[in-house]
C-alpha cells in the first residue's frame, strides 16, 4: 500500500498557537507555509487558542500578517469559552470582574454580561485571563471577590506561555496565586476541556479533525478529551522526553517534529514479539528501561519508544520515565 501524507487522513487541523503557530510575534520557522498548504490537499483549518488576552479578531489579524491563512471566526478562544459559561450559569445583565484584558471584557459583555473593574461594584462572579499587564491589586481585587463567595472561572490554566525569549508564566500561575490566597479553585472554560473543540469542529464542519498542538496538559488532554485524533508537535513546550513519559490521558496518537511533518508519511509501529519497530529504530522494554537500538536523533527512535513504554505501561495516572539504554545502531 502506499503511504500517504499524514494530513490526508483528516479533513481539518485545529491547531494551537502559542508554540505551534508562533512564539511571541514571531512565526516559528516553516509553520505559515505549512499551514497555507492546507487548502491545497482539501484540510481545513481552525485555531484553538487559550490565550484570552485578544479577540478572535485581533488574533487573526495578527496571523494574516505572518502571513498564515485567517479569517476572523477560524479562532475560537477560551475567552468566547469563558463568556459563554458565565452567560448560562448568571442572569443577562451580571456583572462580572474582570481580571484580564479588554478582549475578554469585550467577549463578556457580547454574550450579555456587564463587565466590572472592582468589588464595589457589587460583581456576583470573576472571570479571569491572561493579560501580561495584570498587577498584584488586579489579583488581590480578583482574591476580594472570590472570597466573598463569587462564582470564579479561569479561561485557562496553562503554567506556561512561550514566548521569543523563551518560557514565561501563564495564566494558570496567575491563576495559582488567587487560590493559594482565598482557598478555592475556578471552573476551567478553554481548554483541556472538550467543548471548545467540539465548537470549532462544528464551524468547520469537520468530520475528521486532527488536534495539533506543542502542550499535553493542555492541547493534547483537550483533543483526547474531545474524541479526535491527536498530534504533539515539538516546537513549543512539550519534549520528546515529557511525551514519553506522559500520563495515559496526556498521550497524543502522533509525534512530529514540525507543522511541516504532516505533509510526510507517518511511519508504522511494527510489534514483533515485544521489540516495537519503527523505521530503523527498535524499542523494548526491560523493567523500567527501554532499550533502544537507534540514534537519538532520529524521530522513529522516539516513535519506537513511546509504542513500546505506553504498551507495557497502558493505565498511568501521573507521569511516568522510562530510563533509556541506547544501543547504538
Amino acid at each position: 500500500m502506499t503511504a500517504v501524507p499524514l494530513i490526508s487522513l483528516f479533513d481539518a487541523l485545529l491547531a494551537d498557537l502559542d508554540g505551534v503557530v508562533y512564539a511571541g510575534p514571531h512565526a516559528i520557522p516553516g509553520a505559515v507555509d505549512s499551514l497555507r498548504q492546507l487548502a491545497g490537499v482539501g484540510v481545513r483549518l481552525g485555531y484553538i487558542t487559550n490565550n484570552a488576552s485578544r479577540t478572535p479578531a485581533q488574533v487573526a489579524a495578527h496571523l494574516r500578517e505572518l502571513g498564515a491563512p485567517a479569517e476572523d471566526d477560524q479562532v475560537v478562544s477560551s475567552s468566547q469559552a469563558a463568556a459563554e459559561l458565565l452567560a448560562s450559569l448568571l442572569a443577562p445583565g451580571s456583572r462580572v470582574l474582570v481580571t484580564g484584558s479588554p478582549a475578554l471584557a469585550q467577549e463578556i459583555e457580547l454574550a450579555g454580561l456587564t463587565p466590572v473593574k472592582s468589588q464595589d461594584e457589587d460583581p456576583v462572579a470573576v472571570v479571569q485571563g491572561f493579560n501580561p499587564d495584570i498587577g498584584w491589586k488586579d489579583l488581590a481585587e480578583a482574591a476580594y471577590v472570590v472570597s466573598a463567595g463569587a462564582l470564579w472561572v479561569a479561561t485557562n490554566t496553562d503554567m506556561s506561555i512561550p514566548q521569543a525569549r523563551g518560557i514565561a508564566p501563564g495564566n494558570g500561575t496567575l491563576v495559582a496565586a488567587v487560590a493559594a490566597a482565598t482557598g478555592q479553585k475556578p471552573l476551567v472554560a478553554g481548554k483541556p476541556e472538550a467543548p471548545l473543540f467540539h465548537t470549532a469542529a462544528k464551524r468547520l464542519s469537520a468530520d475528521r479533525p486532527l488536534v495539533i498542538g506543542d502542550r499535553l496538559d493542555t492541547d493534547i488532554l483537550g483533543g483526547n478529551n474531545a474524541g479526535f485524533a491527536t498530534v504533539a508537535v515539538l516546537t513549543g513546550v512539550d519534549t520528546r522526553e515529557t511525551i514519553l513519559a506522559a500520563r495515559t490521558a496526556e498521550r497524543p496518537d502522533y509525534l512530529i517534529g514540525s507543522l511541516a511533518d504532516l505533509y510526510c508519511p507517518y511511519p508504522a509501529v511494527e510489534n514483533i514479539d515485544g521489540a516495537y519497530r519503527c523505521g530503523a529504530a527498535t524499542a523494548r522494554v526491560n523493567g523500567d528501561t527501554i532499550e533502544l537500538q537507534g540514534s537519538e536523533d532520529d524521530l522513529d527512535s522516539w516513535r519506537a519508544a513511546c509504542a513500546a513504554w505506553w504498551a507495557a505501561f497502558p493505565e498511568t495516572a501521573e507521569p511516568r520515565a522510562p530510563r533509556l539504554t541506547w544501543l547504538g545502531h
